[in-house]
């Protein structure tokens, strides 16, 4: 296989099993992924305007002013205006959304984990273990 090739089917493969994990956390069916995105930001940064929101998850300031709407109404999130400048109100996780992110990271792990003990050897298992190294690698790279 050459490495077009390779990359090509990492590329597919790491994508597919996203999804399937997405597809495993119990709050798929409430919330969208866009909405689900956004949380997972929140939790990285724990303050931010809903414009830099939008262009993190790629959507209009329109679109994630609804997605805010229904965070807000569901207890997710809160709103605190800037205290230099009012205009401006950023975005955090309240303590019940932090929850539910973590019950969110508790399915994914609990499906990946199961997946794993039913289908892989011991073998598999280490193999597993020993690219993980080089997959950060991939992912740490400096630009």
């Amino acid at each position: 296989m050459d490495i077009f090739e390779l990359s090509s089917s990492l590329q597919r493969t790491i994508t597919t099993l996203h999804k399937e994990l997405r597809k495993h956390i119990s709050l798929v069916s409430i919330y969208s992924m866009t909405e689900l995105e956004t949380i997972a930001h929140l939790s990285k940064n724990p303050a931010l305007l809903p414009s830099q929101l939008a262009t993190l998850t790629r959507v209009k300031t329109q679109s994630m002013s609804q997605i805010l709407h229904k965070l807000e109404n569901d207890a997710l999130i809160q709103r605190k205006p800037c205290s230099k400048d009012k205009r401006k109100i950023y975005i955090s996780l309240t303590a019940y959304g932090t929850q539910m992110l973590e019950k969110m990271k508790k399915d994914k792990n609990e499906w990946l984990k199961n997946t794993i003990e039913a289908l892989l050897n011991k073998q598999e298992v280490l193999l597993l273990e020993q690219a993980l190294p080089i997959l950060h690698k991939l992912i740490d790279q400096q630009d």
